[in-house]
């Protein structure tokens, strides 16, 4: 007796965002802004992005003289900019009234860096490549999972935490982790 194949799950629908709309998306503004596009955008789940690092970026005139590298922790931003780029594509893109407001005003922040590793340089001229994977939620907090290759060899991997809105206060005398 044969069964029928079962019927094909529907494939979630993916979003894809220039500079301009990312600008509208994100409260963050050059130099800061590390994401030039997102692609395959899944509202909310997960995402890809690119950052094309060029030797004109301000970060590597310093970092280091005539041995330009992008630091690491402007890596963990592009990354975690990403992230927020699926949290906000989860309101903008929701069905019914259109967003009301500014959407970069829902942009959370970093809460903590777990596991993160670093195992490629990354040079002028390299062509980043993101990956950010949305995990369970903790409270007003998320895990999300990131990934940042180029050339489809990792430069930095590991696990954010961030907040789901800028609601989340520190305790008091304590400072807060950086926006997304």
């Amino acid at each position: 007796m044969t069964r029928p194949a079962p019927a094909p799950a529907t494939a979630a629908r993916t979003y894809d965002y220039g500079a301009d709309d990312i600008a509208r998306m994100l409260p963050h503004r050059p130099p800061m802004l590390m994401l030039d596009r997102a692609y395959d955008v899944v509202p909310g789940v997960s995402g890809h992005g690119v950052k094309c690092v060029s030797a004109g970026d301000p970060c590597l005139a310093g970092h280091y003289p005539g041995h330009p590298i992008m630091p690491g922790v402007l890596l963990v931003e592009a990354m975690a900019q990403l992230v927020a780029v699926v949290y906000v594509a989860d309101a903008v893109e929701a069905p019914g009234p259109a967003h009301d407001g500014d959407p970069a005003a829902s942009v959370g922040y970093l809460g903590s860096i777990r596991e993160m590793k670093f195992s490629r340089l990354v040079v002028p001229g390299d062509r980043l490549v993101l990956e950010a994977r949305l995990g369970p939620r903790l409270g007003a907090l998320r895990q999300v999972t990131v990934r940042a290759s180029v050339d489809r060899e990792t430069a930095a991997a590991g696990t954010l935490v961030v907040t789901s809105g800028r609601t989340a206060r520190p305790p008091a005398g304590r400072p807060s982790g950086g926006a997304l």
